[in-house]
């Protein structure tokens, strides 16, 4: 089908909103609604159709507070990489809402997935990667449009990750998406509104 100007205007409004979220109401989200936004992700491309994106929904609490630890031991980590005053910039920053979201999906790429037949990723087989964070970027638009937000953990050590979610070893850790309604809207990121970095324009080039 041929779209209209109102799509493109509404395309438009929910990629401008889109927003990494950090701040989580704890208020669960209405089933009908969190199986819209997983459906959502049957419509992502992928490599040769190879759909390799694993989502594991993570609700045991155990394995949750596991995740959090690991998160809040690798952020110490990661801030020692940083002299003050950025350090301490650093450590004021909130990078997860690991403790509030009410819904935790782990997302893996099965790397050897016989869907596809290989087929468009011998030479480039980092494309099933590519492929599962287009499967979550899709996720993350359409929970936009449900007005839910997502936050995407990305400060956790995959093997640690992959043991705490006892998942197959060809499973590669690609993300961990904090999902829930958001405590408030901003116009502009959070990273900017505290000084870390200011959008920078998107570098284009001609050969």
């Amino acid at each position: 089908m041929k779209l209209s100007s109102e799509h493109r205007e509404h395309l438009a409004d929910i990629l401008r909103w889109r927003r990494d979220i950090r701040h989580f109401s704890t208020d669960a989200i209405d089933p009908q609604i969190l199986e819209q936004i997983e459906a959502s992700v049957d419509f992502a491309p992928s490599v040769g159709n190879s759909r390799p994106w694993r989502f594991v929904r993570v609700n045991d609490a155990e394995k949750r507070s596991s995740v959090a630890k690991t998160f809040e031991s690798e952020n110490r980590r990661a801030s020692l990489i940083y002299d003050d005053p950025k350090r301490e910039k650093y450590v004021a920053l909130k990078l997860a809402g690991l403790r509030e979201a009410p819904v935790h999906y782990a997302v893996f790429t099965d790397a050897d997935p016989a869907e596809g037949c290989g087929l468009g990723r011998q030479t480039m087989p980092e494309t099933l990667t590519y492929s599962t964070v287009m499967a979550i970027h899709t996720l993350w638009l359409a929970a936009r449009a449900l007005n839910v937000g997502v936050g995407w953990v990305s400060i956790l050590d995959p093997a640690i990750m992959n043991a705490i979610l006892d998942v197959p070893q060809k499973w590669k850790f690609t993300a961990y998406l904090c999902v829930g309604y958001p405590l408030e809207y901003k116009d502009t990121p959070e990273l900017e509104r505290r000084g870390w970095q200011v959008n920078v324009p998107s570098v284009w080039t001609e050969r």
